[in-house]
């Protein structure tokens, strides 16, 4: 049987899923309330920057396998399998995640639910929160029964995306307690996953709980190993220690590796820094906040990261920034991305520009976004303007284009060649050579 498959939320998770599952050749029907959305998908129109995917749409719109739609009684329909993947932002003056958008989608397409399909949610979502929406399904759907709910998180790295989706690393399938439902909602996964599933790709079956906790629980050791060495950097910068040095000896012991092991800015973005809030809002709920309150200065310490790069440059230029100018090398919060939710570049920028710098952006992918959320700075199109006059530059977003950068280049258009890598992303003795003074997170 050929399942046709429905994604309701288009926006970074569900565009994707969307696309990839229609290129693997699923009939797919996407949803989302926003009509602007919708419009520019089905014109073939990316909102966002990803690598590869707006030709797997374009192609998949052109074949007809994708189609997208407001229509929640066209997806009830059309679909035998509905994949939620609506966005579960941090609530405003909370750590706790918002969860209004999963309700709605389930609220909203449960009552339509006439025949046996299942839904599947792939949000990321707190510990306990599938129980309650399978609980709201049985209560609303028609179905009598037949619609199952599974949990099956995704796992995408900004950048990377496609590949995560057709290529993962594990699938992880959180199935009901009743035995039959868990059986059925296991073998559909399998039948929709069974391409990765052949080229070896591992599944793991698991409870609700457990399949909602292996998200959050893989994203809190992340951005505990980023602040780790983060923390080191510190450390080594008190000590005259060379924290990339430090690094790279670490990376080598097996037991720790060198993935996310990079010194740097620290990090940003839509997932990490709410994923880990949420998960210490959900344990204080649970009554085990106490296991958790490492993840506290897990967040502290990225965030002392942006204030310690904001010293760095301010004592490049003698102690203030007022009447200086800064050529701000990065916008998104990470290389590949035009995202710049909680972007430590951003954040950076603005906080200079508060302090009487002249503070001018540019990122080859996300300057639409970059001047949305912050208007107030100055943005150009290209690294050259962007540095021009300025009496330091300092790389915020480690972007190919920018570690190719040439010094000898850079140095006709700056006023003063100073240049601070937030990232540990360029070869300072390269600069060093062209008569930059080059200063890094983290190193002598």
């Amino acid at each position: 049987m050929t399942h046709r498959l429905t994604v309701i939320g288009t926006g970074y998770l569900g565009a994707t899923h969307a696309a990839c599952m229609a290129d693997l050749g699923f009939q797919v029907l996407g949803l989302d309330v926003d009509e602007t959305r919708i419009a520019r998908l089905a014109a073939g129109d990316l909102p966002f920057y990803e690598p590869g995917l707006e030709e797997i749409l374009e192609r998949n719109l052109a074949n007809g396998r994708l189609r997208f739609t407001t229509s929640y009684e066209e997806v009830a329909e059309f679909g035998d399998v509905h994949f939620i993947c609506v966005g579960t932002p941090q609530k405003a003056g909370e750590y706790a995640a918002d969860l209004t958008y999963v309700e709605d989608a389930v609220s909203s397409l449960a009552p339509l639910l006439h025949r046996s399909c299942l839904v599947v949610g792939k949000s990321t979502v707190p510990v306990g929160t599938a129980e309650r929406l399978a609980e709201r399904i049985a209560l609303l759907a028609p179905a009598d029964g037949d619609a199952v709910l599974a949990w099956n998180p995704e796992f995408l790295r900004e950048g990377f995306a496609v590949q995560d989706t057709l290529k993962p690393d594990r699938i992880v399938a959180g199935v009901p307690a009743d035995q039959g439902a868990a059986e059925r909602a296991e073998k559909i996964l399998r039948e929709i996953y069974a391409s990765m599933l052949a080229e070896g790709t591992p599944f793991v079956v698991a409870d609700y709980p457990t399949s909602e906790l292996v998200k959050v629980a893989a994203n809190a050791f992340l951005a505990t190993k980023i602040s780790f060495i983060n923390a080191m950097a510190e450390v080594c910068e008190a000590a005259h220690a060379d924290v990339t040095k430090l690094s790279e000896a670490l990376s080598y012991d097996d037991r720790i590796g060198g993935r996310f092991l990079g010194p740097g800015l620290g990090f940003g973005g839509g997932c990490l820094p709410k994923d880990i809030r949420a998960f210490m809002a959900r344990a204080g709920e649970l009554g085990v906040d106490q296991a958790l309150t490492f993840l506290r200065e897990v967040d502290e310490i990225n965030i002392r990261r942006r204030i310690r790069m904001v010293d760095l440059a301010r004592a490049q230029l003698g102690g203030s920034f007022v009447g200086r100018t800064v050529g701000v090398l990065g916008a998104a919060f990470k290389p590949n991305s035009d995202d710049v939710r909680d972007s430590p570049a951003l954040d950076v920028a603005a906080t200079i520009r508060a302090q009487g710098g002249k503070v001018t952006v540019y990122d080859p992918q996300a300057m639409r976004n970059a001047r949305r959320v912050h208007p107030s700075l100055d943005f150009a199109d290209s690294v050259l303007d962007a540095v021009r006059d300025a009496h330091a530059v300092l790389l915020l977003t480690e972007w190919q284009e920018f570690k190719d950068l040439d010094p000898h280049e850079l140095a006709d258009a700056v006023a003063e060649r100073n240049i601070v890598d937030g990232r540990n992303a360029l070869d300072p003795e390269r600069w060093r050579a062209a008569g930059w003074t080059y200063r890094a997170l983290g190193r002598p």
